[in-house]
């Protein structure tokens, strides 16, 4: 079983965001782990009290400020039996209640400097744990450093404190789900106009190259060298056509006169190679028609009964001479649009093959948009029915044709944009239908 080939947008979209999810798993792990450490075996000071605090403390006319009782004062203290703080203004004056502990003696005249802070024990009673904050009070303006009730700093509280941080995480993660995909479509955009274009190639369409706008600079070195592989076949394609073209036309003429000599010899053994130089005939007529393959011709109306009605006509000496009958059967008369050339040329091979691989009597049917020749020989095994289609193919290795008339058939009705068939005659033998596009 063939491996499955590798994906380049798994490579640039999958991956990455895999790496991606996996460093922000890693750095919530280590911030998660970081604040579980911070906070173990930790007691913080509420921050919540000096705002309380901040509300208690009025200022004199004279500038002093003091302390007014109020419920939230008081529940602190009841709360804390140990409270502490001291208060102070733009100016250094203050206000202070409880027992300052001396290492927060120094901060006097100089805590208005100061905004926020955490301070906090290495071990407990904790006693030295207080906060830092600036309030609004009616005094005005405050820096209160303050000691009061006291809170283990748990991992959910560090998470709902640290909520931003995990949010820009997510949103993190977010984008590049949404984003890295968007980023690669867009980056493969010219991948895949370029498959697009290399999908519309095939044998009729030759000069054709593949874009290099908007090509991946990565992509580009592929695109140029398929480009030349196109190149190169275009010209050993144009070498070959022009060598075909100049060997059919050169036999042409060698071949016409010597009929004329065959036909007008006294001797019976060379008139019997009459056969063999139309089989000669035939072959160089089919190696122009591969050449007048690649003429563009302009479509017109083609009449179908009148068509067969001539090819049949024209073949009429050479079934007499080979001892066959040919019929022909209007089922459905119609007019289609092509070139009659190729088309006469399609219906003159179809019938010259009966003639030689088929039965005695060959019929021609006009079906509407197409025709069907039939035959009354041995048939074609199932098997074989496409493969005669190819070039160089023959039923038979000693065949006296040249494998080259069913393949011109199947390229002239597929550029009408038609199809060709073979059936299995009613009785034996061969029916092959030729249908073209309907217009």
């Amino acid at each position: 079983m063939n491996a499955r080939p590798p994906s380049l947008k798994r490579a640039l979209i999958v991956k990455p965001m895999l790496i991606q999810f996996a460093t922000l798993t890693m750095m919530l792990s280590v911030i998660l782990l970081v604040f579980m450490r911070m906070s173990s075996n930790v007691a913080y000071t509420e921050e919540t009290i000096t705002g309380v605090i901040a509300q208690s403390i009025v200022r004199h006319a004279d500038g002093r400020m003091t302390l007014r009782p109020t419920p939230g004062l008081a529940r602190l203290r009841a709360e804390t039996p140990g409270l502490w703080f001291v208060a102070e203004d733009d100016r250094g004056r203050n206000v202070t209640l409880g027992q300052v502990p001396p290492p927060y003696a120094h901060f006097g005249g100089a805590l208005h400097r100061l905004s926020y802070m955490q301070i906090r024990d290495r071990a407990p009673p904790y006693g030295l744990s207080a906060v830092i904050r600036q309030e609004v009070s009616p005094a005005g303006k405050l820096t209160i450093l303050a000691h009061g009730k006291l809170t283990e700093l748990t991992v959910s509280i560090l998470i709902a404190s640290n909520l931003f941080s995990i949010l820009v995480i997510v949103l993190l993660a977010l984008v590049s789900l949404v984003v890295t995909p968007w980023i690669v479509r867009r980056s493969l955009a010219g991948v895949n106009r370029i498959a697009e274009e290399a999908g519309r190639i095939d044998a009729h369409r030759r000069g054709w190259r593949l874009g290099e706008h908007q090509v991946p600079t990565e992509i580009l070195p592929l695109v140029r060298a398929v480009n030349d592989v196109l190149r190169r076949l275009d010209e050993g394609y144009e070498r070959q056509r022009r060598f075909i073209a100049s060997a059919a036309h050169e036999l042409r003429t060698p071949i016409a006169i010597l009929r004329i000599k065959v036909d007008g010899a006294d001797e019976a053994a060379t008139r019997s190679l009459g056969s063999d130089v139309h089989r000669l005939a035939n072959l160089a007529e089919q190696l122009l028609d591969l050449q007048r393959l690649d003429v563009a011709r302009e479509q017109a109306d083609v009449d179908l009964v009148s068509l067969v009605t001539r090819v049949a006509a024209e073949l009429a000496p050479l079934l007499i001479a080979a001892d066959r009958t040919i019929e022909v059967v209007i089922v459905e008369p119609r007019t289609i649009c092509g070139d009659a050339g190729p088309i006469e040329r399609v219906l003159t091979n179809l019938v010259q093959n009966a003639i030689e691989h088929g039965g005695r009597h060959v019929i021609v049917r006009v079906l509407g948009h197409g025709f069907e020749v039939e035959d009354d020989g041995i048939g074609i095994p199932i098997e074989e029915r496409k493969r005669v289609f190819e070039p160089f193919h023959r039923l038979k290795p000693r065949s006296t044709g040249a494998g080259l008339g069913l393949n011109l058939v199947r390229q002239v009705v597929e550029l009408h944009g038609g199809r060709v068939s073979i059936l299995a005659a009613p009785v034996n033998g061969t029916v092959v239908r030729v249908e073209f596009l309907d217009r």
